[in-house]
């Protein structure tokens, strides 16, 4: 399969730099702890990569609209309300520069898909349908490998409330008060089997789809994030140039406590 996939990405870049090349939207597919928070940053602040948020997480139209900077008003019909939501957030996603930036995760998939199809009914693949929703998609997949340090450092969020950290120390993003964190070995393990069930979903679904993403790792991108940030910027057939000078904001979280619930968590996953 890697060798089919490689050659589906060769020809994918020779369309790419053919008169068929311009993108209309990316697509970063991938699941929390990714690093896709930082990717998306990188992207954000180049100027011409739109900006990539997660417009469509939540089960809700409702909630996709209260996370917009402007919240369209409810108008007509749920299809047509549906339909503007959907709009206002390819607006904010392109931010002038032509192209929508789309963070999806994988337990936001379905829900998000059964809109589309709302959206554009009939006999498409979902390959089609995010064509037509949003024009010549290219997909990208951002995958953690060790799914332990990902499931540590999810759990360890979600108790804490801080996601999200800058260089400088100030907090960029925080869901709730702050609480010591506490090993829970069985949040942690269904974590880590959650996160392995998202990529393997990714997978299967490219797979379906016949879909070549560009792929890109965790571990690349926390050791060079320009680097990474170039590569896809070349892979959307923009200016890679547009990467130098742009400052990484945001930070690892990781300390002492992520290695200790790793090791802890390593074990128990080799007794079970």
């Amino acid at each position: 399969m890697r060798d089919d996939w490689a050659e589906r990405e060769r020809l994918q870049m020779t369309v790419e730099n053919g008169a068929e090349g311009r993108y209309r939207a990316y697509v970063l597919c991938t699941a929390p702890r990714s690093g896709s928070t930082l990717f998306c940053s990188l992207l954000a602040a180049t100027g011409i990569a739109g900006n990539p948020k997660s417009y469509f997480h939540e089960p809700s139209v409702e909630s996709w609209a209260a996370e917009l900077e402007s919240s369209p008003a409810r108008r007509g019909s749920e299809l047509d309300y549906l339909r503007s939501v959907v709009q206002a957030a390819i607006d904010e996603g392109t931010n002038g520069t032509g192209l929508f930036g789309l963070r999806l995760q994988r337990h936001s998939f379905d829900f998000f898909m059964a809109q589309l199809a709302l959206l554009h009914p009939g006999p498409m693949s979902d390959a089609e349908r995010f064509r037509a929703a949003f024009g010549r998609t290219r997909f990208i997949h951002l995958t953690r490998a060790d799914k332990v340090a990902q499931a540590v450092s999810c759990v360890k969020a979600q108790q804490t409330g801080l996601w999200h950290r800058a260089p400088d120390g100030s907090e960029i993003e925080r869901l709730k008060a702050h609480q010591d964190p506490v090993y829970d070995g069985a949040a942690l393990r269904r974590c880590h089997d959650e996160m392995v069930e998202a990529d393997r979903q990714w997978l299967a679904w490219f797979e379906r789809e016949g879909i070549p993403p560009l792929r890109l790792t965790y571990d690349a991108l926390a050791a060079d994030p320009r680097a990474v940030l170039r590569q896809a910027l070349r892979a959307l057939g923009l200016d890679e140039g547009a990467a130098d000078g742009v400052a990484v904001g945001v930070a690892r979280l990781a300390d002492a406590t992520n290695r200790d619930w790793a090791q802890r968590l390593r074990g128990e996953l080799q007794g079970a």
